[in-house]
Parts: C-alpha cells; sequence; structure tokens
C-alpha cells in the first residue's frame, strides 16, 4: 500500500508546484522566524560562553557591598590563587574643574592586576595602568567615557573632580572587559587606580560601594571546588560569589526573554500560514476531485488515497521547511553587524542545529494539524459524491483515527513549546491563548456568516450582493478572518502594551516621578542636607530614609539558593537589595494584612513585606526571613504585608524593618526631592557642591533610557509581528485566488444582467470593507485582552486604554482586505462575457 501511494505521489507531482506557492510561502516565513530567533539567541549566548572570563573578568569573582573584605579573608584569597585583583564599584559625581557642570557617573578603582583576562580599550591604544598613573601630588590619571567628555565638555588633560580627588583625562575610554557582568548603568563609566580612590574621600561607613575579588583558579583546580572551600574557611563572609557558568546573568536572562518572546510570536505567525497551508491544500484536492473520483470507482480504498495525497503535502511541506530553515540559519550573519556594539559580546556565527531541529518540527506538526481535516475528507466521502463536488462542496466527518492524529499532533506541538521555553508558564499562557484565540476567530467568522444571511435583504443592490457574499459557499470570510485576525491581534496587543508604557513613562516625566534620587548621604550630613534641600526653590517635596544593603540568605528556614523562586520575583533573591528601617508605615504603600509596630518598638526585629512577593514565595505573618547586612545573619518575623505602588517611582523597598537592632548598623540615607524642571541643575549643584559624596540621580535621564530600551525592543516585536501580518496577506490572496473562477463567473453574469463594472468594483470593495472591520474589531478586542493581562498581572502596572492602537488595527486591516480584495478581483472584472457564455 505505501509503495503504490508513493507511486501515485510521485506522479501527480509531475504538474509542478501551482496551487502551493502560497503554501510555500506561509510555511517558509514562519519557519524562518522561529529558526532566525532561535539561531541569533544561540549566536548571543554561545559568544556569553566563550567570553565568560572575559565578561566576569576572572574565573571567579566574589563581591561584598559596604565592607572591605578582612585582612584575614584577601591574604587568603592571595594564597589561593593564581592572580588576585581588587575593584571598587560605585556611583559618584564627576564635576568640571570649574563647577560649570556635572554628570553621575560609575567609578570603577581597579589595581594594577585589571583586568585579569581581556584588554580595557582605550581610543589612542595606551596601556590602562599608564593612563591611571599619579601626574603629580595630588593630581591623579583618568579613562573617561567618551560620554563623560560630551556631557561635560572634556578634552584630554583637562581636568575635572570626583568627591575630593583631582583628575585629569589621559585617555578616552572605549571598552571595558567585564562591563557586560555589570547591572543597569545610571552613567558613563571612569577607571581611577586605588590611590586616586583614597584620595575622593568617598569611602565612608554605609556607603554603596561593592568590592570586587577576581580570582585566577590555581592549577587543578575546579570553580565549584574551590567555591566551596571559600564558603567553609569564611561562612559569614557575606560575599556573593560568581563563576563564569553565570558570568553575565542580565545579558543572558535578557537574550532569554526576548527570544522566547519573539519565538512565540514567530509561532503565531507559523500558525497564522496553517490557514494557509489548509487553504491550500483543499484547492489543491478540490482540483483532483475528479482524480479522487476515478480512483474510488477503481476500487482504490480510503487509505490509499489518503496516504497518495499526505505524501504530497509532506514533501511539499519538506520544501517549504528546507527554505524556512536556509534562512534561519543565515540569520545570524545578517543580525551579527546590527547587534555590533549594542552588547558586551560577539554574536558568534555558526551552525546551530538545535533551534533548527524545533523550527522543522514546529513547521512539521504545524502541517499536519491544518492539512489532516482536508485529506479526511477527500478520503471519507463516496466516489458519488465526490462526482457531485464538481457541482456541490463537500462536507463531512473526519473519523476517531484522523481526529486522534489532529489531538496528537497538537499536544505534541504544544509540548514542544512549553518544553524549549526558558519560562514554560508563560508559553503554556500563549498556547492556551493561541488555541483560544483560533477557536474564537473561527466562532466569530462563522457567527458573521449566520448573521449575513439572517439580515434583511438591503435595497441596495451591491450592498445585498456584498452581504450575500459573506456567507455563500466557499465564501473566504473564515480564511480571512482567522488569517488575518492572529496577526492582527499580535500587532495590537503589542501597539496597546507600549501605548501603556509610553503613557507610564510620560506621566512619571510629566511629574509623578521625583526630580532627583540623592544617595551615600552620611548620616552626619543629613540635618544639613535636609535644610538646603528643603529651603530650595520650587521644592515640594523631600522624603529620605536610612537605607542599608543585604541579600536574603533565606525564607522560613530554607537557604535561598534552594528556594524555587517564581521568574517574576526571581530579582528578589539575586544580590544584593536595599533595605531600610522605619517607625511608621512608608508613603505609597497599604497594609494588606497585620499590623505595624509602635513607633516606641524595640523588641525582636519584625519586617514588613510586599504582599505580592510574599504570595509568590509562599510566605504569611509569622513566617521568617534571614538576611545578611554587612557579612552579619539577621532574622526577622513577618509582622505585616504590604501593597507597594512601584509606579510613581518614589522611595520604596521590598523589606522594611523594625527599629532597634538595624539603627546601630553603618548605613546611610536615600532621599528624593520633587520640583520644577527648570531648577534640577541648580539643585544638583548646590548638592554636590556642598556634599561631593553624595550622588545626584536625575529621573528624567533614567526615564529616557528606559524609552529609548523599551522603543528598541518594540521594534524587533513589531518586526516579527509584521512577519504575521504578511502571513495573513498570503493567506488572504490565497483564498481570494481559491475563489477566482467563481469570481470571474459571478461578474460575467451581472455583466449581462446589466451590472457596470463600476457597480460590481463598489460591491467587492463593500465585501472586503465588512471583512476587514469585522476582522479589525474581534482582532482589537482579543488584542486588548491579551494587553490586558501583561499589563496588570506581568508588569503590575495601571491599565489604560489606547484609542490610536484600536484605530490603526482597524485602518490596517481595511486597506489590506480591500487592496489585496481588488488586486485579485480587478482581472475578474476585466473579463468578457462572451467566451465564457460559450464555453458554458
Amino acid at each position: 500500500m505505501s509503495s503504490l501511494a508513493l507511486t501515485y505521489a510521485r506522479r501527480e507531482m509531475r504538474a509542478g508546484l501551482k496551487g502551493f506557492r502560497i503554501f510555500l510561502a506561509c510555511l517558509a516565513m514562519g519557519v524562518a522566524a522561529i529558526a532566525g530567533v532561535g539561531s541569533v539567541s544561540t549566536a548571543i549566548v554561545e559568544g556569553l560562553r566563550q567570553d565568560a572570563k572575559v565578561l566576569l573578568g576572572a574565573e571567579v569573582d566574589l563581591r561584598l557591598t559596604h565592607i572591605r573584605a578582612a585582612e584575614d579573608q584577601f591574604d587568603w584569597l592571595q594564597r589561593n590563587s593564581d592572580r588576585l585583583s581588587e575593584m571598587l564599584q560605585m556611583r559618584a559625581m564627576a564635576v568640571r574643574a570649574d563647577g560649570a557642570s556635572r554628570r553621575l557617573v560609575e567609578l570603577k578603582a581597579v589595581d594594577s592586576a585589571y583586568p585579569l583576562y581581556g584588554k580595557a580599550e582605550l581610543a589612542d591604544g595606551s596601556e590602562l595602568q599608564a593612563s591611571l598613573a599619579q601626574i603629580e601630588p595630588g593630581l591623579f590619571g583618568a579613562a573617561v567615557s567618551p560620554r563623560l567628555m560630551t556631557r561635560l565638555e572634556l578634552k584630554i588633560g583637562d581636568r575635572f573632580r570626583i568627591g575630593d580627588a583631582n583628575l585629569r583625562v589621559t585617555s578616552e575610554l572605549v571598552s571595558v572587559p567585564d562591563q557586560g557582568s555589570q547591572g543597569f548603568e545610571l552613567g558613563p563609566p571612569v577607571l581611577i587606580s586605588m590611590a586616586a580612590m583614597e584620595q575622593t574621600g568617598l569611602i565612608q561607613p554605609g556607603s554603596l560601594i561593592r568590592y570586587h575579588y577576581r580570582v585566577d583558579l590555581p592549577e587543578g583546580a575546579t570553580a565549584e571546588s574551590w567555591m566551596d572551600r571559600v564558603k567553609a574557611t569564611f561562612p559569614d563572609a557575606g560575599w556573593r560569589i560568581r563563576s563564569v557558568d553565570n558570568a553575565a546573568p542580565n545579558i543572558q536572562r535578557f537574550v532569554d526573554q526576548v527570544s522566547l518572546f519573539l519565538t512565540l510570536v514567530g509561532l503565531t505567525a507559523l500558525l497564522v500560514g496553517g490557514v494557509g497551508v489548509g487553504n491550500a491544500v483543499r484547492a489543491f484536492l478540490g482540483s483532483r476531485t475528479g482524480t479522487i473520483a476515478t480512483l474510488k470507482c477503481l476500487g482504490a480504498p480510503s487509505r490509499l488515497i489518503f496516504s497518495t495525497y499526505l505524501i504530497q503535502v509532506m514533501a511539499l511541506a519538506a520544501v517549504g521547511i528546507a527554505i524556512g530553515l536556509a534562512i534561519g540559519t543565515f540569520a545570524p550573519m545578517a543580525v551579527g553587524p546590527l547587534l555590533e556594539g549594542r552588547l558586551p559580546v560577539a554574536a558568534r556565527i555558526g551552525f546551530y542545529p538545535q533551534p533548527l531541529l524545533i523550527a522543522a518540527l514546529f513547521g512539521v506538526l504545524v502541517t499536519l494539524i491544518f492539512a489532516l481535516l482536508p485529506l479526511a475528507q477527500a478520503q471519507s466521502v463516496p466516489a458519488a459524491t465526490l462526482f457531485r463536488n464538481l457541482l456541490t462542496p463537500v462536507t463531512s466527518r473526519p473519523s476517531p483515527r484522523i481526529l486522534a492524529m489532529l489531538a496528537g499532533a497538537g499536544l505534541l506541538l504544544a509540548g514542544i513549546a512549553v518544553l524549549t521555553a526558558q519560562r514554560p508558564f508563560i508559553a503554556v499562557v500563549f498556547v492556551l491563548g493561541a488555541v483560544g484565540s483560533l477557536v474564537a476567530f473561527r466562532v466569530a467568522a462563522w457567527g458573521v456568516m449566520r448573521l449575513a444571511k439572517a439580515l434583511p435583504r438591503p435595497r441596495g443592490a451591491k450592498l445585498r450582493l456584498a452581504l450575500a457574499n459573506l456567507h455563500r459557499p466557499g465564501a473566504p470570510t473564515a480564511s480571512v478572518v482567522v488569517s488575518l485576525g492572529l496577526g492582527l491581534t499580535v500587532m495590537a496587543t503589542v501597539a496597546l502594551i507600549e501605548g501603556n508604557l509610553a503613557n507610564q513613562l510620560n506621566n512619571t516625566l510629566r511629574g509623578e516621578a521625583p526630580g532627583f534620587f540623592f544617595i551615600d548621604i552620611q548620616p552626619d550630613q543629613i540635618d544639613e542636607f535636609d535644610d538646603l534641600v528643603s529651603a530650595f526653590p520650587t521644592v515640594t517635596q523631600m522624603d529620605r530614609v536610612p537605607m542599608l544593603r543585604g541579600r536574603i540568605t533565606g525564607m522560613k528556614g530554607v537557604p535561598a539558593d534552594q528556594i524555587d523562586a517564581p521568574p517574576e520575583e526571581a530579582w528578589i533573591l539575586r544580590g544584593d537589595r536595599g533595605f531600610t528601617w522605619s517607625r511608621t508605615p512608608p508613603k505609597n504603600s497599604e497594609i494588606t494584612r497585620g499590623e505595624w509596630w509602635s513607633e516606641d518598638y524595640s523588641g525582636e526585629l519584625l519586617v514588613s513585606f510586599d504582599d505580592e512577593a510574599a504570595i509568590a514565595f509562599g510566605l504569611d505573618i509569622g513566617d521568617t526571613i534571614t538576611v545578611n547586612l554587612l557579612g552579619r545573619e539577621f532574622e526577622a518575623k513577618i509582622a505585616n504585608l504590604r501593597h507597594i505602588d512601584w509606579t510613581n517611582l518614589g522611595i520604596n523597598f521590598v523589606m522594611v524593618f523594625s527599629p532597634g537592632i538595624l539603627e546601630k548598623a553603618p548605613q546611610t540615607y536615600l532621599a528624593t526631592a520633587y520640583l520644577d524642571d527648570s531648577q534640577e541643575p541648580a539643585l544638583e549643584a548646590a548638592v554636590t557642591n556642598r556634599f561631593p559624596n553624595v550622588s545626584a540621580v536625575r529621573m528624567k535621564e533614567v526615564l529616557e533610557s528606559v524609552d529609548e530600551i523599551v522603543g528598541n525592543l518594540a521594534v524587533a516585536v513589531r518586526a516579527i509581528a509584521a512577519i504575521a501580518i504578511v502571513a495573513g496577506v498570503l493567506v488572504l490572496s490565497g483564498a481570494i485566488a481559491a475563489g477566482h473562477a467563481r469570481r470571474v463567473y459571478d461578474s460575467v453574469v451581472l455583466k449581462v444582467l446589466g451590472a457596470t463594472r463600476r457597480d460590481i468594483a463598489t460591491a467587492f470593495l463593500i465585501e472586503y470593507g465588512l471583512m476587514g472591520l469585522i476582522t479589525a474589531v474581534i482582532a482589537g478586542i482579543v488584542g486588548s485582552i491579551a494587553a490586558y493581562g501583561v499589563i496588570t498581572w506581568v508588569m503590575r502596572a495601571e491599565w489604560i486604554f489606547v484609542p490610536w492602537a484600536m484605530v490603526s488595527t482597524i485602518l490596517l486591516s481595511v486597506a489590506i482586505t480591500i487592496a489585496v480584495g481588488l488586486v485579485g478581483t480587478w482581472v475578474a472584472l476585466g473579463r468578457k462575457a462572451a467566451p465564457l457564455l460559450r464555453n458554458d
């Protein structure tokens, strides 16, 4: 049976690819999107892996916050490493020598061994240590980012200050090898020597300084065994230890999340293309009605017919998948130059079989899912009915075996999407949403067709013809609504999310956010700082709290590294967090459970915790949280839970502790100030001139940087979503092409009855306009629901309906359907009646 089916399939395929061009294009685009995203992300991850030592700056990095390594700790590190480098990192204010301008910078003080791996790149090609050397008593060299030189109008040889240290720009800093291992940068980088750092006066108790100790391991030692030794030797050191396996976690997480989202959008494009696959298979089998009928009359079993055409469909699918894989394979070569300079690593161009294999599996399964029903329809209908199909469409119910195959392919597709995702929960939500959207659009299309049929007949002939075309046998309504609707839903969702984010950013930029965050205010400066800022012109509000830095080391007695953190809250356990203590509840939060302690409380250590984070971690009133502050372990009991409003960017913390024990710990103050934009430079100058150790973070600049990142990401998402739209246009074109003969016949009959070409074109215009409008409205509703879920549940922000997103979706949908519809029917309008009537 299989050899005979193969023979028949091979003979039929001699006719070529006529009718399957759209089939191939839909499949190739979807597969190419998934393979391309997977190949590019894999190339970036491979770059991270190969450059891990350079990114981390060592084989092992140990980090302490606030406090320097003790003498015995430093001696042990020296004895147990081949090479050791110390680096201090903090945020500080760089000020021109004449005080005319200033800028927040990421300050790094390095020793003579820095960097252990890689090389700091300077514009003039000079050596870093020579550039940072002391020039004369009280004057040191500095390697400065060109962004800072532009902002402060500095050039090589000019002087500037950081804290109490006088510095000279000796070289322009192009890049540093360990930049990728750092977090979000609030300012341009500046490199100075350890000796210059001592002159700044910025090293004070409680100052937000990170001390890094980079280690080159002894020969034969593994990172895991070495880290176990250092933990066993100094169990209470409180340092965060990373190896090359986790060299650049921020970049890794970003790449994983973006690639996940783009892959799911690519899968949406493939599902849209699947509708085109189903239409193409249905049209192809319709053209083979006579052949199938003849085979059935000659005794061919249904299984042979099914196998013959399944082989043909899968052979053609293999061609489309191969085209998509070829495009996806070369995607890193095309995207690599675009990413150059945007990431601290170079994408490793190469052949990566895993993402290609996943894309190929997606292509095969989508083909099966959408081709099985038309194939089953052809094999299960008697020969006589097939002959009648030349005049009347065939409808039949698929057999249980076909339904089982369809369910199996669908479950396998969903399983692969979930198992290969970095965040399975999001993939599950996507799968459920995709299935729900397909069903919703199909049901909506059915409802539109039934409604068009049930409506009273309009008086106008054009409108009457347009409504009839929506529900007539073989109408493309269902194909248009499902295929174009999915792509438009993605676009509407992206537009609504982007609009909400832009609205949030604009609101905060317009004044909801403070003008400044001031950090590293020393306790003996706070009274004078309060007097200076509160009396400054246009300052309407000033808030300040004590701040400590530490990390959570356990919850309910379970060590932090053994907690299976929910992805959306995992940041709470990553690295150091800012903590505070307070006698009164903080602003911008509401107690949802438990009670706040009294203002004169002095008992055991209590903590107020974010209520949403508590739910995610399974915490409740009375549970304990262990934190490491300055190398000491403290256990606190949860006294209450708070709902925190993070959107106004005011001062707030996941954890607020009770007074008492922490009051005596070394700490600094964090303050915010709200004032007119015009007075911000003057306040920045007044504060940093009076307190050189205090750093001013201008929130407008931070929000502009975030806005730029969101905008760049939205461009990438829209580019992938456009593939879904293009796939929908192809499906629409295929549906119109499949009904071309019917359009020609209709136009000829109408012409004979006295209709002009303009009358017929107007009727078609109304028909396609109605289909586009209906599709856009449904896509807008589904997209709004999806965007609402992302904004409120994932981003935890306030949802605002953005009308322009809905309007643009409607206009785009109507324009596409009308344009493609009229182009597809233009030939039909030009056919003369006489030749066709003579043939009939």
